[in-house]
């Protein structure tokens, strides 16, 4: 296990959860499509920009037949082993979308939208202090801010790069996009002829991680008890959410926030008052005791 203090106490729990949910074969899948190497598929890294699964998920899985044929060839030439499951995403089975969909619904519900909210403040901190720069200095001084693996000489952005390549904007902008999640160095879109693309690493802190005491209901076992986005919208509901605050904190679309605050309240955990056009959801006594273990 790595002993990186920003993403080894989540390597941990998030190992523990997927092990505990069984998703062993969404993770094979997802390591087969997305390994630790120079290239995996562009369609997976959709242009635009969401903070919600649903979204992205559904952009990506959209992708046209023939772009996916391209990018799984591409992608089964780095591997010493032909893969049917990659083989069928390949040929847009909608069977095989549809379990690939799955996957990363699983995945993300399971090892990152528990603390997506942490990850997705950072990436807000870091949009927002790039935007500052470039409103008040320009954008070489916007650029200059990128480093360490990012260097302005102007006409050109030197990248620190796993393989060697020049990618020409052509008069086309270029996107920046901050990632908790990205480390070691920046990446970009395979495909010189897509949108011109850059996801940075940010500045980051440690993610806030649960109590990974098993123990209690309030530390890793709330997680098992009730599923890992519903124990995170508990512990959220100390203060009363709205469903659009609530969905904006979980990064997930609104009526999934509506359907995990429903499951709270039947059981008993979320109380759920109008105010006007909006309802107030708030933890109960009875959920309150739940997230402390008391």
């Amino acid at each position: 296990m790595s002993p990186d203090p920003f993403f080894g106490p989540w390597k941990r729990v998030a190992c523990q959860a997927l092990a505990t949910a069984r998703l062993e074969q969404d993770v094979r899948l997802l390591a087969a499509i997305v390994p630790i190497s120079s290239y995996f598929p562009d369609f997976l890294t959709p242009p635009g920009h969401t903070t919600v699964v649903e979204a992205g998920i559904d952009v990506a899985l959209s992708t046209s037949s023939r772009r996916l044929r391209t990018e799984i060839d591409q992608l089964a030439q780095s591997r010493s082993r032909p893969s049917a499951r990659l083989d069928a995403i390949g040929t847009g089975s909608p069977p095989a979308l549809r379990e690939l969909g799955a996957a990363l619904h699983r995945y993300h519900d399971t090892a990152l939208a528990p603390y997506a909210p942490s990850a997705l403040a950072c990436a807000g901190r870091d949009t927002a202090r790039r935007a500052e720069l470039l409103l008040e200095q320009g954008s070489e001084a916007m650029l200059n801010s990128l480093g360490p693996g990012m260097r302005w000489r102007p006409p050109i952005l030197e990248v620190s790069y796993p393989v060697n390549r020049d990618l020409h904007l052509a008069g086309r902008g270029l996107c920046l996009i901050p990632s908790f999640f990205c480390h070691n160095h920046p990446i970009g879109l395979a495909d010189p002829e897509l949108p011109p693309v850059l996801i940075y690493p940010v500045a980051r802190s440690p993610l806030w991680i649960p109590r990974a005491s098993a123990d209690g209901p309030g530390g890793q076992g709330l997680e098992e008890l009730i599923g890992p986005t519903r124990a995170t919208a508990l512990r959220f509901l100390d203060t009363g959410h709205t469903t659009t605050a609530l969905a904006t904190r979980l990064c997930v679309s609104a009526s999934t926030a509506s359907r995990h605050a429903a499951a709270l309240r039947r059981a008993g955990l979320v109380g759920t008052e109008r105010l006007g056009t909006s309802v107030l959801h708030t933890r109960t006594r009875l959920g309150t005791a739940l997230v402390h273990g008391t």
